[in-house]
Formats: structure tokens, sequence, C-alpha cells
């Protein structure tokens, strides 16, 4: 098997498209036409990674965090991301991450984390507009079922939990064929007029490609008219953090020992109690700041991310719990995601999670 097929699989799951502006996931090192001889899964690639990746015989690392962040301009290793690339060069061990797009698809990372506090009724937290777009197209009547199951097919049509939605109208369109054309209908020289359905679908934008080609495959006209339209509505299919409610309401010091027990961390900073039940929680995987407020306008109780600065626990203004755990410890379960995602395809290949402890921060609790 090659890098390609695994990544493409990965990519149909969380599309690139969907990482943010500032982000590098895909592959980082490598040939997407290496021939796989295992892969070790983690949250960083660290050099232990890379040495447990040639001692496993394995030239796959599949990553959330990119090890190259931003550009770099020399590889004499004088730092750790410089050594980490020129070792996994040497060894002929690629590189591939998935992070900003996996946080943002309704079933990555903020999902996982939803499902490992037994979260019911989960949605996205912050939705992403200008992800959408509008597909027009003409075709014959008689043609019309078969170009609209086409683009169904190809994923189109799909509004929250309905699937095969389209609007069409019917009226008539002409044309006239040159000499060198190939007429579905009508004749070469002469303008034809020919009753036809006006489809219109949305779709989410990285299918654009697979869209226009199924349709060309299945419209019976050699030219085939379309318009494809940005969309500026919100979708809830992507965006940041998540959102639901537990199944059975607790208190602020059991919901916390409760995070504590799930998540394997006994270091945890928050915001003050408010002695009020926790129902419904929000939370974002890695640094989640930014969505405190979406939080409150949302009507979460608590809300759990990490990377939280000083100044922005005071965003909570007594109106929420927010609690941070830790980013590797929000992000810990990632590792499964990936294992999950990838075993289901590929259940014979040679998939180990990293025994490595790749968490750079570590605690004193006191004591001798």
């Amino acid at each position: 098997m090659q890098v390609k097929e695994i990544t493409n699989y990965l990519e149909e799951f969380a599309p690139l498209q969907y990482q943010e502006s500032y982000d590098n996931a895909g592959l980082i090192v490598g040939s997407l036409e290496m021939e796989v001889t295992g892969a070790i899964i983690c949250l960083d690639s660290t050099e232990a990674v890379i040495n447990e990746a040639i001692d496993k015989k394995c030239n796959l690392i599949i990553a959330h965090h990119p090890i190259i962040f931003s550009g770099l301009k020399k590889l004499n290793g004088n730092d750790y991301v410089e050594r980490i690339v020129i070792k996994a060069i040497k060894h002929d061990i690629a590189i591939y991450a998935a992070h900003t797009n996996l946080d943002n698809i309704v079933s990555g990372v903020n999902r996982k984390i939803a499902d490992k506090l037994n979260l019911k009724n989960v949605s996205i937290l912050a939705s992403k507009s200008n992800v959408l777009s509008k597909l027009v197209t003409l075709c014959p009547e008689d043609n019309a079922d078969e170009v609209r199951d086409a683009l169904f097919n190809a994923g189109a049509g799909k509004i929250g939990e309905y699937s095969e939605c389209s609007y069409s109208s019917t009226g008539e369109g002409t044309f006239m064929p040159s000499a060198n054309a190939s007429p579905y209908i009508g004749e070469k020289g002469k303008r034809h007029t020919e009753k036809e359905t006006k489809i219109e679908v949305v779709f989410p934008a990285h299918l654009k490609g697979k869209l226009l080609y199924e349709l060309k495959a299945a419209h019976p006209y050699e030219e085939v008219a379309y318009d494809i339209i940005p969309l500026e509505n919100n979708w809830n299919g992507i965006g940041s953090g998540m959102i639901g409610e537990l199944e059975v309401e607790m208190s602020e010091q059991n919901f916390l020992k409760y995070i504590s027990d799930g998540f394997n961390t006994k270091c945890m900073r928050h915001t003050s109690l408010l002695k009020k039940p926790i129902k419904r929680v929000a939370m974002c995987g890695g640094s989640g700041s930014f969505l405190i407020k979406n939080a409150i306008a949302a009507r979460a109780d608590a809300f759990i991310t990490s990377d939280i600065k000083y100044h922005e626990f005071f965003d909570a203004d007594n109106q929420i719990v927010v609690i941070d755990i830790g980013h590797y410890e929000s992000e810990q379960y990632t590792c499964e995601l990936f294992y999950d995602i990838i075993s289901e395809k590929f259940p014979t290949f040679a998939l180990h999670l990293t025994k490595m402890d790749t968490n750079s921060i570590k605690y004193y609790y006191g004591g001798d």
C-alpha cells in the first residue's frame, strides 16, 4: 500500500480545505508514492516517536500537530524541528498531519471529546460560513432524474439530517449547434428550443471537483451549462468546538471529578464555581479561549478547553465555568480517533499507537 492510499482516505474524512489559514496539515515529509511498511499514530512527531518508528520498522507517522508549522529556511539540525525532519528523511519516514481540518469537522477531535464525556444532542459550537456552494444546472426534462441522482450520489443535497434536497423548475432553453458540434438533440446550424429542467443543489465546497465530474458524466449534452454560486450560509457540518448535554446533570465538584477521571488529569485550572448544576457542556480540543463567548451565548454551563491566558479567564464573567485541562490532555484521544478511522478502512494494515509520552508539559504537585 502506498502513502497516498492512506492520506487520500484521511482527507476524505477531514478535507484539507477545512484547515485554518495559519495551519500546515497534509503530507509534510516524504512521497505519496512510498510503499508503507507500517504507521505510528501520535499527537506530536517528536524525536522519540521517530526512533520508535525506526525500531518498529514503520515508515509513516500520522500526527495531529504538524512538525513544520511555519517555513523552514535551513536544515542543519540546530533545533528539534530540523533534527526531526532530517532524521525522518534520512530513514525514509513520511510524516503526515491532520490538524485543524480534523478539529473542524463534525465527526472529528471535538466529537471524540464529547463521546468521552458521554454527551447527548451534540452539535458544532461555532459553525463556519462560506463553506457551502450552490450548483445550478439545466438538462432536458427526460434526463432530470438521472442528473439529479448523479448529483446526490456525489454528495450534493445534504442539509442537516436531510439528504437528496434539491429544487427544480421548468422552462425553455435555446441553442444552435455549430458545424463542428455533436448535438444530443437539435440540428447543426439551426436554433433549437428544448423544454428543460433547472436543478439546484447545495454542496460542501470541497466536493466541487467530484460533483462536476459526475454531472458531466450523467448529463446528455455535449456542453453542460451550470453555475456555481458561493453561499454565505453557516453550515453545521464544519466549525469550531462542540456543545452537548450530560445525560444527568451534576454538581460542579462532581463534574470536575468526572473530567479528572475521564481525561487522566489531576491538575486543572478553572474559574470560580457558580453553585449551579452542570448539564450543558461546551468543549474545544487544544487552544479554545476564542470560543468562551460562543459557549456563553449557547447557554453552556461549562466550557472545557486549554491554553487559557490569565486575562481570558475573566471573559467567563460569572456566567459559565471555564475549565482548562491542558492542551495534551484535551487532545489525547485524537490518537484513538486516527486509529478508528484508518483501521475501519484498512483492517489488516500495521497500525500502532505510539507508546511515547509526547506531552511537553510536566506537573509538580509538591512534596518530595
